[in-house]
């Protein structure tokens, strides 16, 4: 629960009241969180939110609207859209909103900038670099000088936005780091838990952009509901596997971060993932569905990052190889499926 401890700001999970929210990153779901966040106007009275571009961060707080990524929602007047970091210096906390690429470098601009506080983040995906490729509080944790963490499960930034029930999972490196953000996001329609599980989290929200490109792809090609559930529930044990490869628990993969944003974005139609599998399916060239998505699709990245671990940690994981192959080596979506067909049938293990 929320510590009252008024004399202390948030340190390892201790959160004195009021909390000074900096948000880097002004895509969809950054700005869906700060608009929630400026809602719980009695634990987080300031919140900020950074754009990279100063350009855009004039646009924004003009308009009072992100109208490139979060189109139609009104962003209340006490959010501060700045394209200086001073604000996120100034934070108790610091929440990454950047796609998964773009992390590891936000992260580094920000302790540049004097950045000292507890940091989590919303990217789903692997950290690639010239060390290999790693979860991301792998590479983020040792080189921070506080309590890392993240935010995941099924959760589409419009909806957030627009006060919805969402619900999420948080964790951390420090377990009172987790349970405080969980406590801090926790308000009006969105629920939030917290999760000593963070390598299951961030797994669980990596490889599911995988899946749902393969789903989409199910989906365009007529196969029906029959091999979208099928789809879903041998990709969840073939996440599990790599989960539990990468020091997570399993059970894990069964819960928001897993299987619920699994089901989300496999079926969901603002899944951006699953309509690229649907635009793959139909033919469609790779970099023109990236064009046209006018997003980041982190599955694109993921299904390679994914494919090696596997092969790293001798992962069977066929799903997932399969979407890389058919994203990133030609083969045709139909042949793809075609292969995972003709495989030896098994004892069925999750």
């Amino acid at each position: 629960m929320l510590r009252c401890d008024k004399a202390r700001n948030l340190r390892y999970g201790t959160l004195a009241i009021p909390v000074k929210v900096g948000i880097a990153g002004a895509g969809a779901w950054g700005t869906a969180l700060a608009v929630h966040l400026v809602a719980r106007a009695a634990v987080t009275p300031r919140v900020a939110l950074w754009a990279r571009d100063g350009g855009r961060a004039a646009e924004i707080d003009v308009a009072r609207e992100n109208a490139r990524y979060l189109p139609g929602i009104a962003l209340p007047a006490a959010l501060e859209v700045t394209a200086d970091m001073s604000p996120l210096v100034a934070a108790d906390l610091v929440i990454v909103a950047t796609p998964m690429a773009a992390l590891v470098a936000t992260v580094q601009r920000l302790a540049s900038a004097g950045v000292r506080t507890p940091l989590v983040w919303l990217s789903k995906g692997f950290v690639a670099d010239e060390d290999g490729v790693a979860l991301a509080h792998q590479r983020i944790a040792p080189r921070w000088s506080e309590a890392v963490g993240v935010v995941s499960g099924p959760s589409f930034a419009e909806e957030v936005a627009r006060g919805l029930p969402t619900a999420l999972t948080v964790a951390a490196t420090a377990p009172a780091l987790a349970a405080d953000v969980a406590a801090l996001l926790r308000g009006d329609t969105l629920r939030a838990y917290e999760s000593d599980d963070i390598a299951g989290v961030e797994t669980g929200g990596a490889v599911k952009n995988v899946l749902a490109i393969a789903a989409g792809a199910s989906d365009a090609l007529g196969f029906g509901h029959n091999a979208r559930a099928a789809l879903i529930t041998r990709g969840l044990a073939e996440t599990g596997r790599l989960a539990a490869a990468l020091g997570g628990r399993r059970e894990t993969l069964m819960g928001l971060a897993g299987l619920g944003d699994l089901v989300l974005t496999c079926t969901g139609d603002l899944s951006r993932n699953r309509r690229v599998g649907m635009a793959l399916a139909k033919g469609e060239a790779l970099p023109q569905i990236l064009a046209d998505l006018g997003h980041v699709a982190e599955g694109v990245g993921a299904a390679r990052a994914v494919r090696r671990l596997a092969e790293q940690h001798g992962v069977d994981m066929p799903i997932c190889e399969a979407v890389d192959r058919a994203l990133h080596e030609g083969l045709p979506v139909r042949d793809a499926v075609a292969e995972l067909l003709r495989r030896e049938p098994r004892p069925e293990v999750h």
